[in-house]
């Protein structure tokens, strides 16, 4: 059976260089608690403490201010209710969030929480003079990810910080597909809280990591034995964390390069796709504020999900897995794209290990399946 062009690096990564030999010691050899007293607490202890400054590198944060979690929804949701806990005001997020997000303040209004929605543009931007308008005095915190995970579009975060901070309100952004894949710090952000998730950036899945700014006070989700300063208790994953400092090392070093490349490749892509659909091919997201990775097309006629069923070759995701039309995205529903848009629609990500080869071949396979359920 041949592999298929693997082009779907925004739902998951390989393990970048280097990961696993870390991950391996942890799970083998130094498998200690690191809450322990004894000597086999002391490397898994030092191997956490190692990944938190690794961590803090990347982010260009302190490493006190890194909070390990079991995933980046696990950081959201912290962030968001930890915010809140014991409070009353308003959460303001916007329509395109992940469902970490969305699913979290769905849930707060029910415990009285005043959740306001910012609308995005056919982008799937954030207009700022929305978020001035929906401040208020009781507002709590303002969420909104750095970049979007369907389309790639990305948000002007640090304008968007000011503004809440203006207000004398908090500000969280998931950045789980921005870390590792564009260079940045929290400072030029400007926000107080910052979702990672490992997995995203060639670390292991099970592995995140929330940063919070000075004197950022949360309330824990999961108590217990006070483990990460009794903000998530828990035995730590070591493995999994120290696998995590591992691939936020690799990133930092890399970050640069792979951007530059991998905006060659996604742009390749496109070019091939334009030349053999022409006008019939879409765009689906910003042409330029876009994760470098990243491409969301539509073709004219041909439903996303059954292009991809018949062609195997290709790993990539849809936008819309229904067949009778309708929007099940809520991305692209927020997008206002007609529902046949929205149902063409196909998410490519390249990422570390894509070559010109996999782009070539993707789009020849992607072209020829798309002739096929026309001849149909």
């Amino acid at each position: 059976m041949t592999v298929p062009v693997y082009l779907d690096h925004n739902a998951t990564t390989s393990l970048a260089p280097g990961v696993l030999d870390v991950m391996t010691r942890y799970l083998a050899e130094d498998f200690g608690n690191p809450s322990s007293s004894h000597l086999y607490s002391h490397a898994p202890r030092d191997a956490v403490n190692t990944a938190r400054l690794q961590l803090a590198g990347l982010l260009g944060a302190q490493p006190e201010q890194i909070v390990f979690t079991g995933s980046g929804s696990e950081a959201n949701t912290l962030a968001i209710n930890g915010i809140v806990a014991g409070r009353t005001g308003q959460v303001i997020i916007q329509a395109t969030e992940h469902p970490a997000v969305l699913e979290t303040c769905k849930a707060l209004t029910a415990r009285g929480i005043r959740v306001t929605i910012l609308p995005v543009d056919e982008y799937g931007l954030v207009d700022p003079a929305d978020l001035a308008a929906s401040l208020s005095d009781d507002t709590l915190l303002v969420s909104v990810m750095h970049a979007n995970n369907e389309t790639g579009t990305i948000q002007p975060i640090a304008e968007l910080a000011a503004l809440t901070h203006a207000a004398g309100a908090l500000f969280h952004t998931d950045a789980a597909q921005t870390a590792g894949k564009l260079p940045f710090t929290v400072d030029e952000l400007g926000v107080d809280l910052l979702t990672v998730a490992a997995h995203k950036f060639g670390g292991p899945k099970g592995a995140g990591a929330l940063y919070l700014r000075d004197n950022v006070q949360v309330s824990p989700v999961i108590r217990g034995g006070g483990q990460e300063r009794g903000l998530r208790s828990g035995t730590e994953n070591v493995a999994g964390i120290a696998g995590l400092g591992a691939a936020a090392v690799f990133a930092e070093k890399h970050v640069a390069a792979q951007q530059v490349q991998c905006t060659a490749l996604r742009d390749e892509l496109h070019q091939l796709l334009q030349h053999a659909f022409g006008r019939r091919l879409h765009l689906n997201g910003h042409p330029y504020l876009r994760l470098p990775n990243t491409l969301n097309v539509s073709i004219d006629g041909i439903n996303g999900a059954d292009l991809l069923a018949v062609c195997p070759s290709v790993a990539a995701s849809t936008g819309s897995a229904c067949h009778d039309g309708s929007i099940s995205s809520p991305v692209l529903a927020a997008m206002n794209l007609s529902a046949g848009r929205a149902a063409s629609a196909i998410r490519f990500s390249v990422g570390r290990t894509t070559t010109r080869d996999d782009v070539t071949l993707a789009a020849h396979a992607i072209i020829q399946a798309a002739q096929h359920i026309q001849a149909k």
